[in-house]
């Protein structure tokens, strides 16, 4: 395979733009493909694939590269030469190349290369690429268990949708896109994987509202919470609505949706995609203060709480986050979780249920809040059930529920 001096020096300024820049990897190279409207399919796929597999293995390639900081173009040329050295030994793709005689890789050595990255991968935090603080805090809280699931969240994430029922169905949207391309998931019964990436947002399906980009994992949420046609429901950390579009569809457009959610912005974008969804029954709502939680007090039958937090289930889709991630935010955040879980839950009627839910691997920011509410609400709560997804188990990204019943 040939490399091309132009696509290298893209995959160098997006990198410059992630890492440099702090700027998220999706939108640099959204941003970037758009940019040169000359590169093909296949320059589009090296760029991108580049990007964030760097990105990914940003640990190892600095180590093997031996650099330390990069911050000047010239380090992350070297970064981005490297990377192209260890990707077939490291993904089992594809030949090991030679790199082309560009005074810019004259640093590299190949057999130094190879030294360094046999030593990488006897040490696990370097080997699969994580933070020091990361790795310890995944061993202290999944013991055994996390050499897998940190294997799984470095791999990447498949292409799956969700069938939008109000206007389709699985077999018509299989048809759509061919066998060849695409199946449907077992236990999940509005999934459709499918086999070869694309970019979803042009296609018909997607236009005329059949489909959601939605992973597996994420959606066992929303009939997590026993949705039946006709009940009042709040999805109160809604972002730009996902699930509750999910929900819409379980409710048959029947009952209602309130979204909610403390960025207006991102209800915006809510309403755009409740259009094209055919959904009829949602409101949508921004939070100011708490006092707009006690004024919803006791008016839900089912209550999503879909809490913000780190993120840690989901890295196969943002690998950009584990280097962006600290250790006081995840403090912060915890605090967060329970604050909108002790008090958000007296939205819920008695009778009525809610469910928590995080997309992290960690008990502490799961099971733990769960457990702490159950010990000082036991009078008024009982726990009915919790479920995981395991990156490892089930290919699917890292997500906990708990759902609750509040008594009568």
């Amino acid at each position: 395979m040939k490399i091309h001096r132009g696509l290298i020096f893209a995959v160098v300024e997006g990198l410059q733009h992630i890492f440099v820049r702090n700027r998220q990897a999706d939108q640099v190279v959204e941003q970037l493909l758009k940019s040169n409207k000359k590169w093909g399919a296949r320059d589009r796929s090296f760029i991108a694939e580049n990007i964030y597999e760097i990105v990914r293995w940003w640990r190892l390639v600095k180590y093997v590269s031996q650099v330390e900081k990069a911050k000047e173009e010239a380090d992350f040329v070297k970064l981005a030469g490297v990377w192209q050295l260890i990707k077939p030994l490291h993904l089992h793709s594809g030949e090991v190349i030679a790199l082309p005689e560009w005074p810019e890789f004259g640093e590299i050595n190949p057999e130094h290369v190879a030294v360094r990255y046999a030593e990488a991968m006897e040490i696990r935090k370097i080997g699969q690429s994580i933070p020091d603080w990361i790795d310890e805090l995944g061993e202290n809280e999944l013991k055994k268990s996390w050499d897998k699931e940190l294997k799984a969240l470095n791999e990447q994430a498949q292409l799956i949708l969700r069938v939008n029922t109000l206007k389709s169905n699985v077999t018509a949207v299989l048809e759509l896109f061919g066998e060849d391309n695409a199946a449907p998931i077992e236990n999940v019964p509005d999934a459709i994987l499918l086999k070869k990436r694309q970019n979803i947002n042009n296609t018909e399906a997607f236009k005329n509202g059949y489909i959601e980009v939605q992973d597996a994992g994420s959606q066992l949420i929303a009939p997590y919470l026993d949705i039946q046609p006709g009940l009042s429901v709040i999805d109160a950390c809604a972002g730009a609505g996902g699930k509750s579009l999910h929900l819409a569809a379980l409710l048959q457009n029947t009952g209602s949706i309130l979204a909610m959610d403390i960025a207006g912005l991102k209800l915006n974008e809510l309403k755009k995609r409740a259009e094209r969804n055919g959904v009829t029954n949602l409101d949508t709502m921004t939070i100011q203060f708490d006092s707009d939680i006690e004024k919803l007090s006791e008016t839900a039958d089912r209550l999503l709480l879909d809490v913000p937090c780190s993120g840690l289930g989901v890295l196969r889709r943002n690998p950009d986050s584990k280097w962006k991630l600290k250790p006081e935010f995840l403090d912060q955040i915890r605090n967060v979780q329970w604050h909108i879980l002790s008090t958000y839950s007296q939205m819920v009627k008695k009778g009525g249920k809610m469910v928590y839910a995080t997309c992290s691997i960690l008990p502490s920011e799961s099971e733990d809040q769960v457990k702490r509410f159950m010990k000082t609400n036991r009078k008024e709560w009982e726990l009915i059930s919790q479920q995981r997804t395991s990156p490892a188990k089930d290919g699917f990204d890292g997500f906990y529920m708990a759902l609750l019943q509040r008594k009568l």
